[in-house]
């Protein structure tokens, strides 16, 4: 039997390249899993054709990153941690932000999110994360016939054959939260997937996110989740916007069927089976 693992792409409503490099892998099969940026520029045009494609839907929570010009702006990503950390965080601002995103998910979608995660990964703070759970209760929690989403967790998945600056980093992202989120998802009845791959330096092309790719899936185990930032556009733009299609282009290469079948991995929506999970569903496998 192969792994089930999700494939989830982020940034959804970041601009056109990353929407529509999303769409095309979603119809592919090749990502199973959607993260929005519900505030971006191109979320609200693009929103339904993502809602026609059959993969889970989720929430990019995001508190570090302006995203268009005139929006009020957003904290440093550092600043953000530095104060969640302290406890210095605006209860009000963290709430508001929560409410306003979650207000245009439901809007441009008629319904709950699938999933929730975080842009840089700030749903996990301290004051951000207890936060997310109380709305998600009173938003999902008593809602007859409503599935509450999943939470995307940072636990860091096998690093084995990862450079060590990969495999840190991947750690640091964990520690700022994960085992956190887990325990206090669980305590709520909240489904999470097991563990998180696709952490890298965010450079160097197509060959070494080849590389990369094939190390996450011959270290996935089930219900593990693969994070990417794929994007359509130019190879001439910048250097992040380069990489995005370097990841684009290696996820739509007919050789990912080959590494899929080699590791015995297929692309599913959340498809927890291992012993964490909470509720666990059903999967529906994408081919390779």
């Amino acid at each position: 039997m192969s792994k089930r693992v999700v494939v989830c792409g982020d940034d959804f409503g970041m601009n056109a390249d990353v929407d529509e490099g999303m769409i095309a892998l979603a119809g592919m099969g090749r990502v199973s899993a959607v993260s929005c940026l519900t505030l971006g520029p191109t979320f609200a045009a693009n929103a339904p054709r993502l809602a026609a494609l059959d993969v889970d839907i989720g929430l990019h929570l995001n508190l570090s990153e302006t995203l268009r010009a005139g929006a009020e702006p957003m904290p440093a990503l550092g600043a953000l941690i530095l104060k969640a950390y302290a406890g210095l965080l605006d209860a009000a601002w963290v709430e508001a932000q929560l409410v306003r995103q979650f207000d245009a998910f439901e809007a441009a979608f008629g319904r709950a999110p699938d999933y929730v995660d975080g842009h840089q990964h700030v749903h996990q703070l301290p004051g951000i994360r207890q936060r997310l759970l109380a709305l998600m209760a009173r938003r999902y929690g008593t809602q007859a016939g409503v599935q509450t989403p999943w939470l995307r967790q940072t636990a860091p998945g096998m690093q084995c054959g990862m450079p060590l600056k990969e495999s840190v980093k991947a750690r640091v992202i964990g520690a700022l939260g994960a085992s956190a989120l887990a325990r206090e998802a669980r305590s709520c009845g909240l489904r999470t997937n097991r563990r998180l791959l696709g952490v890298y330096a965010f450079d160097g092309g197509r060959r070494r996110y080849a590389h990369f790719l094939q190390t996450w899936l011959f270290n996935a185990r089930e219900g593990d989740l693969v994070m990417c930032h794929p994007a359509l556009g130019s190879e001439r733009g910048s250097a992040m916007a380069r990489q995005r299609r370097a990841e684009f282009d290696v996820l739509a290469d007919p050789k990912l069927g080959e590494w899929l079948r080699a590791n015995g991995v297929s692309i599913t929506r959340l498809a927890l089976t291992h012993a964490d999970p909470v509720l666990p569903v059903a999967a529906r496998a994408i081919p390779a």
